[in-house]
């Protein structure tokens, strides 16, 4: 892929591409409730100005999975100003419609339909914020697409399988084969990918006059063994791929030297979390195409709030804090509010010449205070800044690193990294860190995977029989394997076959109904409970005839276990099969989130 010349004629496609706007996010905020519809109405107008010939979106357009009406109707408004007028579309579409938009009630492309008017196209995949769910398996975007404003594509319905079929483009002789994956679990489409599940579909004429882009809203970064799709599970003949999900900048095209393809990553037009990636410059990119070379035009975002943030190690300092000095606490409140000065200063000279970006801007300060220091009253600290930030109430973050007297295992030292680090830790990511570093101690029953979403279940949910039922059902399957086997009565021999047969379902689909049935088992018996104790304080005896409805739903009884199998759709015509990498994993669980427990393992569970 080589640069193209910025003269734009009848043969270059113009598109914006931008990534995770979150309409809607802290809406509610006094301060920074407007911030995202302002700079959505940034994007678009810089859509209108540089005349391109559609939008693309990596995901994450709202916030929310259901977003207010508020957001909805900002959305709808600004889209409407933006991309429905009477300027004419340059380019067609030669794939099979029917197939690239098959979820859609209206299965064509929105400036094809007579009854709208558009301009300027907005096609988008999903993201893990607003991926659809409920019984009609409806988000956000199938709102907008069936009100003819985005065209959703990239979506998959099966979840065993995945065929990506290319919207294809043409304008003049330049022709681009435009592939879309919407969010998926990460460690579900790591295992597709590495079990050849994942295929991308080829035009079946002239492959090589093709430019390929891909979009796709999946973790990039490694967040644990298989939480994150690897660059080179991708395709090798992709030319261009558009990385939605991680928020920081990194717009400038890299090339992936395995794959031989460039990805372009323009993060996200809000800052969503106070951590140091969100720090980095906004930006969204102004992509041509012509024939199979391309050039990405960065454009800086100016109504982005202002973020800076800053990291003080105590210990660092100690020629000016000694902790046993009787006013030490007050000298370091004193330094701590000179270095959040220094950082609205730096604001204030950022902000000049720029009147759209925001007053306020945001300021972190995270403080490392190991080493026998303490920590000021961080909340009379906020009120010196509550009229020159936007973010008064946490500007200063208080963080200590401890060492565990653990040989086998810190979880301290897990807990205590950075807290962009802490943000992404989930409870099973800590009981599989905890197997895989303590040497004495393994499970021979159980996997390391079954426990930790076990574990997730008894902590974000406090679903209390969680882990019991689990190693009371994973019991039951192992007693009726050894007799089904007939394995000979030496420990040697029974000790082997267990370890056969629990490495025999690690990483599959097999494992993750075990754990689903495990759940359930511990939901009826905890509804059965909850029925007797209501049972018990009404004083109803055996013979009444009374029924009760759960309050979640599940049945007394255990349902029966069983596969849901779903279809991915099929694109013939326009399309041939192309070659595909491979996915091992686990089922994602839902998106990262910070545990501050200890996670305790009882060794008797093992023995068992």
């Amino acid at each position: 892929v080589c640069p193209v010349s910025h003269r734009d004629d009848e043969d270059t496609l113009k598109i914006l591409i931008a990534t995770d706007i979150h309409l809607g996010y802290l809406e509610k905020d006094a301060i920074r409730g407007n911030d995202t519809y302002v700079t959505f109405d940034e994007i678009l107008k810089h859509a209108k100005q540089n005349d391109v010939d559609f939008i693309l979106l990596g995901g994450d357009l709202f916030h929310d999975n259901k977003p207010s009406r508020k957001s909805l109707h900002n959305c709808i408004e600004l889209l409407r100003k933006y991309c429905m007028g009477d300027k004419p579309i340059t380019f067609e579409i030669l794939s099979d419609q029917a197939v690239n938009f098959s979820t859609s009630k209206f299965p064509w492309v929105n400036y094809q339909d007579e009854n709208l008017n558009i301009s300027i196209p907005v096609f988008s995949v999903h993201g893990n914020h607003d991926d659809p769910t409920g019984a009609d398996g409806l988000c956000a975007l199938d709102v907008l697409s069936c009100a003819g404003l985005v065209n959703h594509f990239g979506r998959s319905r099966s979840v065993e399988k995945v065929e990506v079929s290319p919207v294809l483009l043409q304008k003049g002789s330049t022709r681009i084969a435009m592939y879309g994956i919407g969010s998926i679990p990460d460690e579900r489409l790591y295992r597709m990918f590495l079990n050849n599940q994942v295929t991308m579909l080829r035009p079946r004429e002239d492959e090589s006059s093709w430019f390929n882009l891909l979009v796709v809203h999946q973790n990039r970064s490694k967040h644990g063994a298989t939480n994150y799709i690897p660059e080179q599970f991708l395709d090798d003949f992709l030319d261009l791929v558009v990385w939605g999900h991680e928020h920081e900048c990194r717009i400038d095209p890299e090339r992936n030297e395995q794959r031989l393809f460039y990805i372009t990553q323009p993060g996200s037009s809000v800052v969503t979390s106070l951590s140091p990636g969100e720090a980095v410059k906004k930006h969204i990119g102004l992509l041509r195409v012509k024939g199979r070379k391309m050039n990405l035009e960065k454009i800086p975002l100016q109504t982005v709030r202002q973020f800076f943030i800053q990291d003080v190690v105590l210990r660092d300092h100690l020629n000016l804090f000694n902790p046993d000095h009787p006013k030490v606490t007050q000298k370091i409140e004193a330094f701590c509010q000179e270095k959040v000065e220094e950082m609205l200063d730096e604001a204030e000279r950022d902000r000049l010449g720029n009147p759209q970006m925001p007053e306020k801007p945001l300021i972190r300060l995270r403080v490392d205070y190991t080493g026998g220091f303490e920590a000021f009253n961080v909340m009379r600290f906020n009120q010196k800044f509550v009229d020159r930030l936007a973010n008064p109430k946490d500007v200063v973050h208080f963080v200590r690193h401890r060492e565990c007297k653990d040989e086998n295992i810190n979880f301290d030292e897990l807990l205590s990294r950075a807290s962009a680090e802490v943000m992404q830790l989930r409870v099973e990511d800590l009981v599989k860190q905890y197997f895989a570093t303590a040497e004495k101690v393994r499970l021979s029953l159980l996997t390391e995977q079954g426990m930790g979403k076990a574990v997730q279940e008894f902590v974000d949910k406090e679903e209390r029989d969680a882990i019991e039922e689990l190693i009371n059902y994973q019991l039951e399957k192992t007693q009726h394997h050894l007799k089904e086997r007939r394995v000979e009565a030496v420990e040697e021999k029974i000790d082997e076959e267990i370890r056969r047969f629990r490495d025999s379902k690690m990483n599959t689909v097999e494992e993750d109904e075990e754990v689903k049935e495990a759940i359930s088992r511990a939901k009826a018996h905890r509804t059965q409970e909850d029925r007797d104790s209501v049972a018990g304080d009404l004083d109803i005896s055996e013979e009444a005839d009374v029924a009760m409805d759960s309050d979640d739903g599940f049945p007394a009884p255990p349902p029966a276990r069983g596969r849901g199998r779903g279809r991915a759709s099929s694109a013939r015509g326009a399309s041939s099969r192309g070659a595909s990498r491979r996915g091992r994993g686990e089922i994602d669980s839902g998106p990262p989130r910070l545990c501050t427990v200890q996670v305790v393992i009882n060794s008797r569970w093992m023995d068992e």
